[in-house]
């Protein structure tokens, strides 16, 4: 299972998507900007698009990294209220724990990015974001190492139609490892 961090990182880069997508949010030179308008009708898409109203033009690792935690959260909690996952805590450290009810639906997700990934044709401005953002945090149980480097010219065409908020996420999750592999290499050379 991925960590948490990641996948707030990749959840918020998701929803700026998403809102870049819908015409909610611009790019005005690597900055974001918001559009006036009401509800989007999501609570997290509705949450991260009220703090890009009242944070102002900010780069875009800047709304990526935001509240991570939160959102990850947030969607969690809207996807268990929806009856879409199940949330348990593990019995020693308390850790959250999700598994999705509808296993069938995982599967055509998993088969709709093989199949943007794989494929040469046309697909989908969602289709190609999502692929393109779950191959920037390295997802290995969806687009393994192995598919990246194969298919790396592909990713760079999908992620082409995904919008500012994935290069900026796979800088964000390029740092995380970066600092995660200082700490390992700290914690090693202290021993």
């Amino acid at each position: 299972m991925p960590d948490r961090q990641r996948v707030g990182y990749l959840v918020r880069a998701a929803a700026l998507t998403e809102l870049l997508l819908c015409g909610r949010i611009l790019d005005h030179d690597g900055l974001v900007g918001a559009v006036p308008g009401g509800s989007t009708g999501d609570a997290v898409l509705d949450e991260v698009l009220g703090q890009i109203v009242e944070g102002g033009s900010r780069k875009w690792r800047h709304w990526v990294r935001k509240d991570h935690r939160r959102a990850l959260d947030s969607v969690e909690e809207q996807l268990s209220a929806e009856r879409a996952i199940v949330l348990t805590r593990t019995r020693v450290f308390r850790l959250r724990r999700v598994e999705a009810r509808d296993t069938a639906s995982v599967e055509r997700l998993r088969a709709t990015v093989d199949k943007a990934l794989r494929g040469n044709g046309a697909v989908s401005q969602e289709d190609a974001a999502l692929v393109a953002l779950v191959a920037a945090v390295e997802l290995k149980g969806v687009v393994p190492g192995r598919e990246r480097r194969r298919n790396k010219e592909r990713l760079r065409e999908l992620e082409e139609h995904g919008g500012a908020a994935i290069p900026a996420l796979r800088k964000v999750f390029k740092e995380l490892r970066q600092a995660r592999t200082a700490t390992v290499a700290a914690n090693g050379n202290s021993s």
